[in-house]
């Protein structure tokens, strides 16, 4: 029995076994006549290949002509128009990016990366900022009362430059908002249709409106340049953050401290910044090659400085609307009472008294008959 039940296992582990090595010879055959009928790619350096040659190895296979346009080489082409003859960007990587790409890429990366989400937070911070500060302190109100008698401070053609000015940066900045957070915002709720015509239509506007804008500053700097001369007060102006700390009050001529700082950062430099970056944009300066790489560098300027002097410009709306008693009126009439300038411009009052400012600026116009609830 014994022996019987040995043949038995014997018998059954034959096949298996056969089959296996019937396998194994027969794959070993298949594989080295497999591979002397494959070309031998595989000794070729395929990434020192050109076309003409990757054709004969792998027909079809483009890849040498892809990688050559990836390198931003220059190529022939037909066409007369500036870079014609390059595809695709060399490679580029702009500060903060972890590795170089494409320059198209780079560009896209950065403008929708740092730039907005940093951007974004600067434009809703800067608003809560002052939101709480006027819950917490309120606007700066008069001490003493209004007496009735006012100055001109601001002549028509003065206030027509300043509102010609505040509009179209507020037209600016508007659009430019839209155009760079409207696909995260407002295309959801709208739809790709009606927000493309949106962004088609406030990029014409936007095209059109800087250029005014950029005169508007020209315009508005020679009117003001001479006010806004650095002086000795503005020293303890700033010492002082405008009477924040310390008491008693801080003593400061047509405009103080705070205004001219305004007036040197906010407008003249990040305003011109802006300008000459969106008059590129436009091709609206001399002497520039209009390349996609020269184009990239100035959308990323542009941004920066818009969304900069944006987040620095509501402190000045702030100050000049519900901020301040009196300020809005300023601007809206020409005329402050002279409780007012005598509080907040003391030394320019003081000019005013002596006679070696005009109180009256303007011709055939009387400042002594004002009402005084013009001046609140």
């Amino acid at each position: 029995m014994i022996e019987e039940g040995g043949n038995i296992m014997k018998k059954t582990l034959i096949g298996p076994v056969l089959g296996l090595v019937f396998s194994l010879v027969f794959g070993l055959l298949a594989a080295g006549s497999v591979g002397a009928q494959a070309p031998a790619v595989q000794s070729i350096d395929i990434l020192d290949q050109n076309q003409a040659e990757r054709s004969v190895t792998q027909p079809g296979n483009m890849a040498p002509v892809f990688r050559a346009i990836k390198e931003g080489g220059t190529h022939y082409s037909s066409l007369p128009a500036l870079e014609s003859g390059m595809l695709i960007q060399p490679k580029a990587q702009f500060i903060g990016q972890a590795r170089p790409t494409t320059a198209g890429e780079a560009w896209r990366q950065y403008r929708n990366g740092p730039l907005t989400n940093i951007g974004g937070w600067l434009l809703m911070i800067a608003p809560l900022a002052l939101l709480a500060f006027y819950l917490a302190v309120g606007p700066i109100r008069l001490k003493g009362k209004l007496t009735g008698r006012l100055i001109e401070r601001f002549t028509s053609i003065e206030r027509l430059a300043h509102w010609t000015m505040a509009i179209s940066f507020v037209t600016l900045a508007i659009s430019g908002v839209i155009m760079l957070f409207g696909k995260y915002v407002l295309l959801p709720v709208f739809g790709h249709s009606l927000f493309g015509w949106l962004a088609y239509g406030l990029k014409n506007v936007h095209n059109f409106v800087g250029p005014l804008f950029t005169l508007s500053i020209v315009v508005f700097f020679v009117m003001f340049v001479k006010s806004n001369l650095p002086e000795k007060s503005d020293l303890q102006w700033i010492a002082r953050a405008g009477g924040a700390i310390g008491k008693g009050h801080v003593s400061a001529g047509r405009f103080n401290a705070g205004e001219k700082m305004w007036f040197w950062g906010g407008m003249v430099v990040l305003g011109l910044i802006v300008s000459a970056s969106g008059l590129a944009l436009d091709h609206l300066v001399p002497g520039i090659l209009y390349t996609r790489g020269n184009m990239q560098l100035a959308s990323v300027i542009h941004i920066i400085g818009a969304v900069l002097v944006a987040s620095a410009s509501m402190a000045h709306i702030y100050i000049g609307s519900v901020g301040m008693q009196g300020a809005y009126s300023a601007m809206r009439t020409g005329y402050v009472d002279d409780a007012w300038a005598k509080e907040h411009h003391d030394l320019w009052y003081q000019d005013v008294i002596d006679g070696k400012v005009a109180r009256v600026r303007t011709e055939k116009r009387e400042a002594a008959i004002g009402d005084p609830q013009k001046a609140t």
